[in-house]
């Protein structure tokens, strides 16, 4: 079964406010385009995540796409649980897992915008059972809330053993702080994932907050966004709308035992459904472009953005799914997020979700307003590379036209002096708005000869030109002309009023 729901659309009325860029002043405005529309790729999606799921053995999925604080489809297939059969729906409850790191990640930089610690402090800080720690060398530094973030705190990777943790009563975890724990290397120095940093901060934000770290978050960032069924307590939730969870073995589902919430919910407890994590998602898109405007969410937009920035410990991989040509991204772990360049989408932020009877992936691209999620219900489910396929066909529909930056004054206003420049063949005109470096780095009869030559070829330009901005001070642009297509760069400097720096022109014929 498919939906593109018109309830799940409304019910991110109070969300879509936060991406409505193009009404906000100095907002990032989007380039026009007329993108295939879902209705006519939901068949061709639908069926790459149909095909995924069959072959993954997995009982019951869904997935979204947002879209600037729209959901523009959600899939549904399969079934909740195998005995009555109820079939999944976009309020179906499902563990997301490791998603769940973001919303810590989130509440640790919400409560530094409160003043409440310090991402460089050290961990010990706020949690006193790590002060007699014993450390693997004697010149290792102590760990710091950071590092915790970006998982270079030294721990090992414990993928399964954190999962099974999920139930870890708090008391329990005290004392595994106060006796301490093992390093695999010192702190700083290397990327590894660790479910039990996150815990660490999942304690950290109880601390902290003064609050159980689930009711922070839950108060804090959940109910602001309108996540009313989201939470972490599976007890207190709908028996009739949840996914149970299995696992394939030995050719058959195997149920998986429930986990409540304990002390390691802070890295991969969260449950929620397809309605309540677009609003989630459209929250985190909203985060970009930087932008004038109120702050209407439950954290800072440049706090949000944040969640991009890791400590630098870049690792190369394979994108995921099949498109072809093959893409090599280059990614780090940002805070709560692993972070990529991709070759078509640009920046990326996305997450996976392993966890007994689920599993789960995100992804975000934020230079374009859209998320995709999926949940399933199977151990270690990944689907990371049918998302991405679907990424790919969003690009061959046109989805993936990007924002075009605002056209600065200063940018405007020497791009027309770069115009009056060649049109008089001379730097005259424009010679209060260059740079001191321009006329050292290049005389002005030798500017005068390339204007000449470049017009001999070009013959005449039209005034309408084409300028984007690639910042507030640099931009490309092309200029329609007799012959040709002249086309060139502008980068102004920090002065102020800002002036040109540099100006370089090229010409392709027709």
């Amino acid at each position: 079964m498919t939906l593109a729901s018109h309830a799940l659309r409304s019910s991110l009325a109070g969300v879509i406010a936060l991406t409505a860029l193009a009404a906000a002043p100095g907002a990032a405005q989007s380039v026009p385009v007329s993108p295939a529309p879902v209705a006519s790729l939901a068949p061709r999606l639908d069926s790459l995540m149909r095909r995924y799921m069959d072959g993954a053995h997995i009982p019951g999925l869904t997935y979204g796409i947002v879209r600037d604080g729209r959901v523009e489809h959600v899939g549904t297939f399969g079934v909740q649980e195998l005995d009555a059969k109820r079939p999944v729906t976009p309020a179906t409850l499902f563990r997301i897992a490791s998603m769940s790191k973001a919303f810590t990640a989130l509440a640790i930089l919400k409560l530094r915008d409160d003043g409440k610690l310090s991402l460089d402090a050290l961990a010990e800080s706020y949690v006193p059972e790590l002060r007699g720690w014993k450390y693997p060398t004697a010149d290792s530094p102590r760990l710091r809330v950071r590092d915790l973030l970006s998982h270079v705190g030294g721990f090992v990777t414990d993928d399964p053993w954190g999962d099974r943790m999920t139930v870890l009563p708090e008391a329990d975890f005290t004392r595994m702080l106060r006796d301490g724990v093992p390093f695999t290397r010192a702190p700083g120095i290397a990327h590894e994932y660790s479910n039990f940093g996150y815990a660490l901060l999942g304690r950290i934000v109880t601390n902290v907050s003064g609050q159980p770290y689930k009711d922070y978050i839950e108060q804090h960032i959940m109910r602001p966004l309108g996540m009313m069924d989201t939470g972490y307590d599976i007890t207190v939730s709908p028996a009739e709308r949840r996914a149970l969870g299995y696992r394939w073995e030995n050719n058959a589902w195997l149920r998986e035992p429930d986990m409540i919430h304990g002390a390691f919910g802070a890295m991969g407890g969260v449950q929620t459904t397809a309605v309540d994590y677009a609003k989630w998602v459209s929250f985190l898109l909203a985060g970009w472009p930087p932008r004038d405007g109120a702050e209407v969410g439950p954290a800072r937009r440049a706090s949000v953005r944040e969640l991009s920035q890791g400590l630098n410990f870049p690792q190369r991989t394979r994108r995921p799914g099949t498109s072809t040509p093959v893409c090599w991204q280059a990614w780090t772990y940002g805070m709560g997020m692993r972070v990529a360049t991709d070759c078509d989408a640009g920046l990326t932020l996305a997450h996976g979700g392993g966890y007994p009877g689920y599993g789960s992936f995100l992804l975000l691209l934020p230079e374009h307003g859209i998320g995709l999620f999926a949940f399933a219900n199977r151990t270690y489910a990944g689907p990371s590379g049918a998302l991405w396929d679907i990424a790919m066909e969003l690009q061959k529909a046109g989805w993936l036209t990007g924002r075009a930056l605002p056209v600065s004054a200063a940018l405007a206003q020497t791009h027309r002096a770069a115009q009056a420049m060649f049109a008089a063949r001379s730097i005259e005109p424009g010679r209060a708005q260059l740079a001191s470096n321009f006329l050292m780095d290049r005389s002005a009869a030798n500017w005068a000869a390339e204007f000449t030559r470049l017009a001999n070829l070009a013959g005449t330009c039209s005034a309408n030109a084409l300028l984007l901005a690639t910042g507030a001070l640099s931009g490309t642009f092309s200029w329609s002309c007799e012959r040709g297509t002249l086309s060139g760069n502008l980068l102004l400097a920090p002065t102020s009023p800002p002036t040109i720096q540099a100006l370089r022109l090229g010409f392709v014929a027709r």
